[in-house]
């Protein structure tokens, strides 16, 4: 495939309004979607974005091609289609893009967190989709942003390094070689067993956020997030949780990365310990605490992160009890029930593969 020109960006929250400006700035024709038209009639009115990035990155106003609430007409035109919504709305969205996507098409997951792109697809073909598409999955979302304001981004920073990987991986080296143009800093990620145990928002977001339930509720959020939210206290749940993710990589036979070496690699810091080097990343100094409980660290990191860990780790044996104590409390915080509708492997229809033929299922997309 050619470098694309098009692209789509479903979503218009923080991450997607930076991802179309960014894009938009850099030269590429862009389509802006969002599934409510009111979240972004200013930016419809305005015919465009501001936004403010870091030294020596695209900013200022970024006019788009257009922006729409028919997810068919931003994905019609679209060589590349940036998908970055939380991982949460993946199947509302591979179901009503189905019937709209076209052979050559590549759509990519900002970030998949676990198992997002295994998903996307099986939803895409149990939807009735027929068209000749290769789904990919981003590690991470390659930017640190917010928005700020109806028509406004801000990126804090921007990762060096960001893996990422196609289903099945025999598609990432088009992949990459299509959207190097773009985003230089996107590297061969393996596959998506890879990228989606590699998932640090899982380790991350969750416990962070719970762990400061009160802070949060009696500040509305009014207080630095990595820094003052991530105690020595916390730092040691999220190194536990860390453990268990990568014993649960280690049973499928695969090298993953610590928090900390993840750390050290997208942003080029150092540090004795995980919290030592969020700390030592300029990018999250202002960053705020979620306003309220009810926010993607919990509702989007739970089901589509910890649970699917978990679950693999239960199948193979791997004691899982911090990560399990988290889901469980993001259950009680929210009075639902992740276990049932996170991404287990039952509900992937993965669960009877061997760790042999769920990895030949990943590379090869095919089970035998």
């Amino acid at each position: 495939m050619d470098s694309p020109k098009n692209f789509a960006v479903i979503g218009a929250g923080n991450g997607g309004k930076a991802m179309a400006a960014h894009l938009a700035l850099s030269g590429f024709r862009v389509t802006l979607y969002n599934r409510t038209l009111e979240h972004i009639s200013q930016i419809k009115a305005r015919m465009g974005l501001d936004l403010e990035s870091v030294e020596g990155q695209p900013h200022g106003f970024a006019e788009l091609a257009a922006t729409t609430s028919d997810i068919g007409q931003a994905v019609k035109d679209a060589d590349m289609i940036m998908v970055v919504v939380p991982s949460s709305a993946h199947a509302d969205i591979a179901k009503s893009i189905a019937c709209h996507l076209s052979d050559g098409q590549i759509v990519v997951l900002h970030p998949g967190r676990t198992f997002g792109a295994l998903e996307f697809a099986k939803v895409l073909r149990d939807s009735g989709c027929v068209a000749d598409v290769t789904v990919a999955e981003a590690e991470t979302l390659i930017f640190i942003c917010r928005s700020e304001g109806p028509s406004k981004a801000r990126i804090y920073g921007i990762k060096d390094a960001v893996p990422i990987a196609a289903f099945p991986a025999t598609r990432t080296k088009m992949v990459l070689d299509s959207i190097r143009q773009v985003f230089p800093q996107f590297i061969d990620g393996i596959n998506v067993l890879h990228t989606g145990l590699n998932n640090m928002g899982a380790v991350l977001h969750p416990a962070l956020t719970i762990l400061n339930a009160g802070r949060i509720e009696a500040t509305q959020g009014d207080f630095k997030f990595y820094i003052e939210g991530l105690t020595p206290a916390v730092g040691r749940v999220l190194e536990i949780l860390d453990s268990e993710r990568m014993n649960v990589v280690a049973s499928l036979g695969i090298r993953g990365q610590t928090a900390l070496e993840w750390v050290q690699m997208a942003y080029h810091v150092t540090g004795r310990d995980l919290r030592e080097a969020i700390h030592n990343q300029p990018g999250y100094f202002e960053v705020k605490a979620p306003s309220s409980l009810n926010h993607r660290y919990i509702f989007e990191d739970v089901p589509t992160g910890l649970v699917p860990i978990a679950s693999l780790g239960k199948t193979n044996g791997i004691s899982v009890s911090g990560t399990s104590s988290i889901v469980q409390m993001g259950c009680m915080v929210h009075r639902t029930d992740y276990w049932s509708s996170g991404r287990s492997l039952e509900k992937l229809g993965l669960s009877n593969l061997s760790t042999k033929e769920l990895t030949r299922y990943v590379n090869e997309g095919r089970f035998s």
